[in-house]
Protein backbone atom coordinates (compact mmCIF):
# COMPACT_ATOMS: atom_id res chain seq x y z
CA UNK A 1 0.00 0.00 0.00
CA UNK A 2 1.22 3.44 -1.16
CA UNK A 3 1.40 5.55 1.85
CA UNK A 4 0.27 9.53 1.62
CA UNK A 5 2.77 12.20 2.26
CA UNK A 6 1.20 13.77 5.62
CA UNK A 7 0.76 12.32 9.26
CA UNK A 8 -1.90 13.77 11.60
CA UNK A 9 -0.24 14.43 15.01
CA UNK A 10 -2.54 16.47 16.81
CA UNK A 11 -5.32 14.05 17.30
CA UNK A 12 -8.32 13.75 19.58
CA UNK A 13 -9.88 10.30 20.76
CA UNK A 14 -12.95 9.33 22.61
CA UNK A 15 -10.77 9.72 25.77
CA UNK A 16 -10.60 13.35 25.29
CA UNK A 17 -13.36 13.57 28.05
CA UNK A 18 -17.00 14.94 26.48
CA UNK A 19 -14.52 16.12 23.81
CA UNK A 20 -12.92 14.49 21.54
CA UNK A 21 -15.47 12.05 19.01
CA UNK A 22 -12.71 10.10 17.27
CA UNK A 23 -13.74 6.08 18.64
CA UNK A 24 -10.16 4.57 18.54
CA UNK A 25 -11.02 1.34 16.49
CA UNK A 26 -12.78 4.33 14.12
CA UNK A 27 -9.93 6.30 14.07
CA UNK A 28 -7.54 3.47 12.73
CA UNK A 29 -9.90 2.12 10.01
CA UNK A 30 -10.05 6.28 8.66
CA UNK A 31 -6.79 6.37 8.97
CA UNK A 32 -5.97 3.28 7.27
CA UNK A 33 -8.24 4.44 4.27
CA UNK A 34 -6.72 7.50 4.13
CA UNK A 35 -3.41 5.33 3.82
CA UNK A 36 -1.75 7.40 6.20
CA UNK A 37 1.15 5.56 7.54
CA UNK A 38 0.71 6.60 11.53
CA UNK A 39 -1.16 8.61 13.74
CA UNK A 40 -0.82 10.29 16.83
CA UNK A 41 -3.23 9.94 19.92
CA UNK A 42 -2.98 13.90 21.92
CA UNK A 43 -5.78 13.48 24.39
CA UNK A 44 -6.45 16.60 27.07
CA UNK A 45 -4.02 16.24 29.55
CA UNK A 46 -4.53 12.78 30.03
CA UNK A 47 -2.75 9.12 28.91
CA UNK A 48 -6.15 6.72 29.43
CA UNK A 49 -6.26 5.69 25.68
CA UNK A 50 -2.88 4.70 25.36
CA UNK A 51 -3.15 0.76 25.73
CA UNK A 52 -6.15 0.79 23.31
CA UNK A 53 -4.71 2.90 20.72
CA UNK A 54 -1.49 0.74 20.26
CA UNK A 55 -3.20 -2.76 19.82
CA UNK A 56 -5.43 -0.76 17.33
CA UNK A 57 -2.35 0.76 15.57
CA UNK A 58 -0.64 -2.71 15.45
CA UNK A 59 -3.81 -4.59 14.36
CA UNK A 60 -3.87 -2.09 11.54
CA UNK A 61 -0.35 -2.20 10.46
CA UNK A 62 -0.32 1.83 11.43
CA UNK A 63 2.91 3.38 13.63
CA UNK A 64 1.18 4.57 16.68
CA UNK A 65 2.43 8.20 18.16
CA UNK A 66 2.40 8.24 21.89
CA UNK A 67 1.33 11.65 22.41
CA UNK A 68 -0.72 14.04 24.92
CA UNK A 69 -1.93 17.96 24.91
CA UNK A 70 -0.73 19.03 28.33
CA UNK A 71 -1.78 21.96 29.98
CA UNK A 72 1.55 24.44 31.26
CA UNK A 73 0.92 26.52 33.97
CA UNK A 74 1.87 29.87 33.28
CA UNK A 75 4.19 30.49 36.62
CA UNK A 76 4.42 27.43 38.90
CA UNK A 77 1.73 24.47 38.84
CA UNK A 78 1.55 24.96 42.38
CA UNK A 79 0.43 28.19 41.83
CA UNK A 80 -3.58 28.55 42.68
CA UNK A 81 -4.16 32.30 43.37
CA UNK A 82 -7.24 33.97 41.26
CA UNK A 83 -10.00 31.74 41.09
CA UNK A 84 -12.33 34.13 39.95
CA UNK A 85 -10.54 34.31 36.80
CA UNK A 86 -11.58 30.70 35.35
CA UNK A 87 -9.50 28.01 34.14
CA UNK A 88 -7.86 29.56 30.88
CA UNK A 89 -6.07 31.77 32.96
CA UNK A 90 -4.23 28.97 34.81
CA UNK A 91 -3.27 26.83 31.27
CA UNK A 92 -1.89 27.00 28.28
CA UNK A 93 -1.66 23.89 25.37
CA UNK A 94 1.00 22.31 24.62
CA UNK A 95 1.56 19.03 22.54
CA UNK A 96 4.16 16.33 23.68
CA UNK A 97 5.36 13.31 21.30
CA UNK A 98 7.20 10.48 22.75
CA UNK A 99 10.10 9.44 20.33
CA UNK A 100 11.20 6.53 22.17
CA UNK A 101 11.04 4.56 25.39
CA UNK A 102 12.72 7.19 27.17
CA UNK A 103 9.67 9.65 25.95
CA UNK A 104 6.74 6.69 26.98
CA UNK A 105 8.21 7.11 30.20
CA UNK A 106 8.93 10.98 30.85
CA UNK A 107 5.13 11.51 29.13
CA UNK A 108 3.92 9.54 31.83
CA UNK A 109 5.91 11.54 34.44
CA UNK A 110 4.76 14.54 33.44
CA UNK A 111 0.59 13.92 33.05
CA UNK A 112 0.87 12.31 36.58
CA UNK A 113 2.64 14.71 38.22
CA UNK A 114 -0.10 17.25 36.45
CA UNK A 115 -2.91 15.75 38.16
CA UNK A 116 -1.09 15.42 41.91
CA UNK A 117 0.82 18.50 41.71
CA UNK A 118 -0.59 20.83 39.71
CA UNK A 119 -4.42 20.26 39.23
CA UNK A 120 -6.38 23.39 39.25
CA UNK A 121 -9.12 23.19 36.89
CA UNK A 122 -6.98 20.95 34.84
CA UNK A 123 -4.39 18.50 35.69
CA UNK A 124 -0.97 21.09 34.78
CA UNK A 125 2.97 21.13 34.89
CA UNK A 126 4.90 23.86 34.83
CA UNK A 127 8.40 24.53 33.05
CA UNK A 128 10.44 23.50 35.77
CA UNK A 129 9.03 19.85 34.94
CA UNK A 130 9.49 20.24 31.65
CA UNK A 131 13.38 20.98 31.97
CA UNK A 132 13.59 17.89 34.15
CA UNK A 133 11.39 15.70 32.34
CA UNK A 134 12.16 16.23 28.53
CA UNK A 135 14.33 13.38 27.40
CA UNK A 136 12.98 11.61 23.94
CA UNK A 137 10.18 14.09 23.73
CA UNK A 138 9.16 16.44 20.36
CA UNK A 139 6.97 19.47 21.38
CA UNK A 140 4.91 21.31 19.23
CA UNK A 141 3.22 24.64 20.09
CA UNK A 142 -0.29 23.58 19.86
CA UNK A 143 -3.53 25.37 18.90
CA UNK A 144 -4.71 28.60 19.62
CA UNK A 145 -4.57 27.96 23.17
CA UNK A 146 -0.98 27.78 23.17
CA UNK A 147 1.48 30.11 25.02
CA UNK A 148 2.82 31.41 21.59
CA UNK A 149 -0.27 31.85 19.69
CA UNK A 150 -2.35 33.41 22.92
CA UNK A 151 0.48 36.02 22.70
CA UNK A 152 0.43 36.78 19.64
CA UNK A 153 -2.88 36.60 19.27
CA UNK A 154 -3.00 39.76 22.63
CA UNK A 155 -0.53 41.52 19.95
CA UNK A 156 2.51 40.94 22.23
CA UNK A 157 4.96 39.81 19.38
CA UNK A 158 8.06 40.18 22.01
CA UNK A 159 6.38 37.82 24.45
CA UNK A 160 5.44 35.17 21.89
CA UNK A 161 9.18 35.05 20.84
CA UNK A 162 10.17 34.66 24.53
CA UNK A 163 7.82 31.78 24.68
CA UNK A 164 9.17 29.71 21.50
CA UNK A 165 12.78 30.52 22.55
CA UNK A 166 11.96 29.31 26.12
CA UNK A 167 10.42 26.16 24.73
CA UNK A 168 13.18 25.57 22.25
CA UNK A 169 16.21 25.66 24.77
CA UNK A 170 14.04 22.86 26.79
CA UNK A 171 13.49 20.87 23.69
CA UNK A 172 17.09 21.02 22.09
CA UNK A 173 15.57 20.39 17.94
CA UNK A 174 12.87 19.10 18.83
CA UNK A 175 10.57 21.92 19.49
CA UNK A 176 8.04 22.72 16.37
CA UNK A 177 5.47 25.85 15.95
CA UNK A 178 2.21 24.26 15.11
CA UNK A 179 -0.55 25.99 12.41
CA UNK A 180 -3.68 24.83 11.68
CA UNK A 181 -6.31 25.51 8.98
CA UNK A 182 -9.82 25.10 10.27
CA UNK A 183 -11.10 28.31 8.73
CA UNK A 184 -11.10 30.18 12.14
CA UNK A 185 -10.79 33.71 11.42
CA UNK A 186 -7.96 33.94 13.83
CA UNK A 187 -6.04 30.84 13.06
CA UNK A 188 -6.05 32.57 9.68
CA UNK A 189 -4.63 36.19 10.92
CA UNK A 190 -2.28 34.44 12.98
CA UNK A 191 -0.76 31.39 10.75
CA UNK A 192 1.23 34.15 8.75
CA UNK A 193 2.71 35.47 12.39
CA UNK A 194 3.58 31.99 13.86
CA UNK A 195 5.55 31.16 10.31
CA UNK A 196 7.19 34.60 10.27
CA UNK A 197 7.96 33.93 13.94
CA UNK A 198 9.37 30.40 13.13
CA UNK A 199 11.41 31.99 9.90
CA UNK A 200 12.72 34.86 12.84
CA UNK A 201 13.69 31.94 15.40
CA UNK A 202 15.22 29.55 13.04
CA UNK A 203 12.05 26.66 14.45
CA UNK A 204 10.52 24.30 11.87
CA UNK A 205 7.06 24.61 10.88
CA UNK A 206 4.37 21.57 11.39
CA UNK A 207 0.81 21.29 10.09
CA UNK A 208 -1.78 19.72 12.63
CA UNK A 209 -5.39 20.24 12.28
CA UNK A 210 -6.88 19.60 15.57
CA UNK A 211 -8.79 16.09 14.93
CA UNK A 212 -11.94 15.71 16.95
CA UNK A 213 -14.24 13.77 15.05
CA UNK A 214 -13.16 11.44 11.87
CA UNK A 215 -15.41 12.87 8.83
CA UNK A 216 -16.79 16.48 8.08
CA UNK A 217 -20.62 14.78 8.97
CA UNK A 218 -19.48 13.80 12.35
CA UNK A 219 -19.51 17.60 12.92
CA UNK A 220 -23.24 17.26 14.46
CA UNK A 221 -22.14 14.36 17.05
CA UNK A 222 -19.53 16.40 18.19
CA UNK A 223 -21.71 18.89 18.54
CA UNK A 224 -24.13 17.07 20.77
CA UNK A 225 -20.92 15.97 22.51
CA UNK A 226 -20.07 19.28 23.60
CA UNK A 227 -23.60 19.80 24.65
CA UNK A 228 -23.75 16.83 27.30
CA UNK A 229 -20.26 18.32 28.56
CA UNK A 230 -21.95 21.58 29.08
CA UNK A 231 -25.24 20.66 29.77
CA UNK A 232 -26.83 22.58 27.56
CA UNK A 233 -28.91 21.33 24.46
CA UNK A 234 -28.19 22.16 21.11
CA UNK A 235 -31.26 25.06 20.31
CA UNK A 236 -29.52 27.06 23.46
CA UNK A 237 -27.77 29.90 21.99
CA UNK A 238 -25.59 30.98 24.68
CA UNK A 239 -23.31 27.85 24.86
CA UNK A 240 -20.15 26.40 23.86
CA UNK A 241 -19.87 25.73 20.13
CA UNK A 242 -17.20 25.26 17.65
CA UNK A 243 -17.48 27.67 14.76
CA UNK A 244 -16.23 24.86 12.16
CA UNK A 245 -16.74 21.57 10.97
CA UNK A 246 -13.23 21.40 9.78
CA UNK A 247 -11.74 19.23 12.91
CA UNK A 248 -12.01 15.89 10.93
CA UNK A 249 -9.56 13.61 9.72
CA UNK A 250 -7.95 15.41 7.08
CA UNK A 251 -6.92 13.77 3.43
CA UNK A 252 -2.91 14.42 2.88
CA UNK A 253 -4.49 16.44 -0.52
CA UNK A 254 -6.85 17.94 2.15
CA UNK A 255 -3.98 19.37 4.13
CA UNK A 256 -1.85 20.22 1.47
CA UNK A 257 -3.79 22.42 -0.82
CA UNK A 258 -4.71 24.34 3.42
CA UNK A 259 -1.03 25.16 3.22
CA UNK A 260 0.19 25.76 -0.24
CA UNK A 261 1.89 28.88 1.07
CA UNK A 262 3.85 27.01 3.60
CA UNK A 263 4.20 22.96 1.85
CA UNK A 264 7.35 21.68 3.96
CA UNK A 265 4.72 22.22 7.47
CA UNK A 266 2.89 19.34 5.60
CA UNK A 267 6.06 17.00 4.62
CA UNK A 268 7.68 17.98 7.95
CA UNK A 269 5.11 15.85 9.63
CA UNK A 270 6.77 13.12 8.32
CA UNK A 271 9.76 13.59 10.42
CA UNK A 272 8.01 13.86 13.29
CA UNK A 273 6.90 10.24 12.40
CA UNK A 274 10.05 9.10 11.58
CA UNK A 275 11.45 10.21 15.12
CA UNK A 276 8.77 8.58 17.26
CA UNK A 277 9.98 5.02 17.37
CA UNK A 278 6.52 3.40 18.92
CA UNK A 279 6.06 0.96 15.88
CA UNK A 280 9.38 -0.20 16.88
CA UNK A 281 10.15 -3.31 19.18
CA UNK A 282 10.76 -1.22 22.01
CA UNK A 283 7.91 -0.27 22.33
CA UNK A 284 6.48 -3.66 22.22
CA UNK A 285 8.58 -4.82 25.04
CA UNK A 286 6.72 -1.63 26.53
CA UNK A 287 3.16 -2.92 26.36
CA UNK A 288 4.32 -6.84 26.64
CA UNK A 289 2.46 -7.38 29.66
CA UNK A 290 -0.90 -5.47 28.17
CA UNK A 291 -0.81 -7.85 25.15
CA UNK A 292 -0.63 -10.78 26.98
CA UNK A 293 -3.86 -10.28 28.63
CA UNK A 294 -7.19 -11.35 27.34
CA UNK A 295 -9.54 -8.60 26.19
Amino acid sequence: MEHSRFVHLHCHTEYSLLDGANKVHKLFERIKALKQPAVAMTDHGNMFGTVEFYREAMSHGIKPIIGCEIYVAPTSRFERKGVDKGPKEYNNHLILLAMNREGYRNLCKLVSLGYTEGFYYKPRIDKDLLAEFNGGLIALSACLQGEVAQALSAGNIGKAKAAAEGYAAIFSDRYYIEIQDNKLAEQQRLNPLLVELAKDLSLPVVATNDCHYGERADYHAHDVLLCVQTGKTVHEENRLKMETDELYLKSAEEMTKGFEYCPEAVQRTLESRSAANFGSSSASTIFRPFSRRKR
